[in-house]
């Protein structure tokens, strides 16, 4: 090894052979930023969108390898677009972020195929942990 390799600093990246896409859709502009912004630093490719309405046009362009989506207000708006993940693949996680858990909402997102619903603001560690772990490399079948 060449003198100094050892020290320069390498960005982190997730052990994968491509970047992994991430389809970020939340109506509020500062959590749309924020998650944006700490998955692109861990290696992901990340497309946000700031309507329900312009992720579905990006779900039916694109393929995502996971998907984040904010629940919206009581009325779980974010419903449709859960939804259409998994009319697309079902093997396609979807973790629902809500400002207010909502234990109807909490239930519906779960049993409409969502791997997880979760409070914000979540800590940037805890968001990265759980894409991971639901993008480790499945065994072969």
């Amino acid at each position: 090894m060449a003198p100094g390799i050892a020290s320069l600093r390498v960005p982190r990246q997730p052990q994968f052979l491509t970047r992994r896409r991430v389809l970020l859709v939340d109506e509020d502009a500062r959590d749309l930023q924020y998650y944006g912004a700490v998955l692109q630093e861990e290696g992901y490719e990340v497309r946000a969108c700031e309507s329900y309405a312009q992720g579905a046009e990006c779900l039916d362009k694109e393929t995502y390898d996971f998907v984040v989506v904010s629940q919206g207000s009581r009325a779980f708006e974010g419903r449709f677009l859960l939804e259409r993940v998994m009319a697309v693949d079902r093997r396609t996680p979807v973790l629902v972020l809500t400002r207010s858990v909502d234990m109807n909402c909490y239930m519906e997102a779960m049993q409409l195929g969502a791997v997880d619903y979760l409070e914000k603001p979540l800590p940037p560690a805890e968001i990265v942990r759980i894409v991971e772990t639901h993008l480790r490399p499945r065994a072969a079948a």
